[in-house]
């Protein structure tokens, strides 16, 4: 494929299972590069700074918001989240496809900038569902998991913003990962992807 590469914003409520869709798709698809994010929230214990998140300061993400650093920055839950905007740029203009998974706002406001990029909505399919996954992560409060689920329900008044909505079903993720790598696949194929150069390249290759 030629030109630039492509985005794909995975998000979703806190709970939907982006990591873990995420991680398997790259482990399937290991030339899709991924875009590690910032936040200034504690890592959980099975995370390493660099790989899951850019784990900063509140000081250090505000001197980096100051500096333009970011392509979007929000605050979630009382901690702030930011997307680095060099690395972004540098893979899509090689012409590497890039995932990346922020929060809901982030990737309305990721769209803005790229708007070709494609927004993928993740959800269980219940959404008591969201719950038991937080809850099972032992990671948060009632108090933290009541306001993240808050959080959700407004979250869900924008999926028409999106362009896929994918069901993340309990005890079936791999059917939930194959979904994401076809929506990938697809994407690569569409009509509008391929200028008329690339087209004319390929008729008189």
């Amino acid at each position: 494929m030629f030109g630039p590469g492509l985005l794909f914003v995975v998000s979703g409520p806190s709970g939907a299972g982006k990591d873990t869709l995420v991680g398997a798709l790259r482990a399937r698809m290991p030339r899709l590069k991924y875009s590690v994010s910032a936040t200034t929230r504690e890592p959980r214990a099975e995370e390493s700074d660099g790989e899951d998140y850019f784990f900063l300061s509140h000081g250090e993400f505000k001197r980096r918001q100051a500096a333009n650093e970011f392509l979007e920055y929000r605050e979630y839950n009382g901690h702030l989240y930011g997307t680095p905007r060099d690395f972004v740029e540098k893979m899509l203009m090689e012409g590497y496809d890039l995932i990346m998974k922020p929060e809901v706002n982030g990737a309305l406001s990721i769209k803005s900038t790229f708007p070709d990029a494609a927004l993928i909505f993740l959800l269980p399919d219940k959404f008591s569902h969201l719950r038991g996954r937080l809850l099972a992560r032992r990671t948060e409060t009632n108090d933290e998991i009541a306001r993240r689920l808050e959080i959700a329900h407004e979250e869900m008044k924008h999926i028409g913003q999106f362009d896929y909505l994918l069901i993340n079903e309990d005890r079936r993720s791999d059917e939930a990962v194959s979904d994401l790598e076809a929506i990938v696949r697809a994407e690569r194929f569409r009509i509008h992807r391929w200028g008329e150069d690339s087209i004319r390249k390929l008729e008189h290759s």
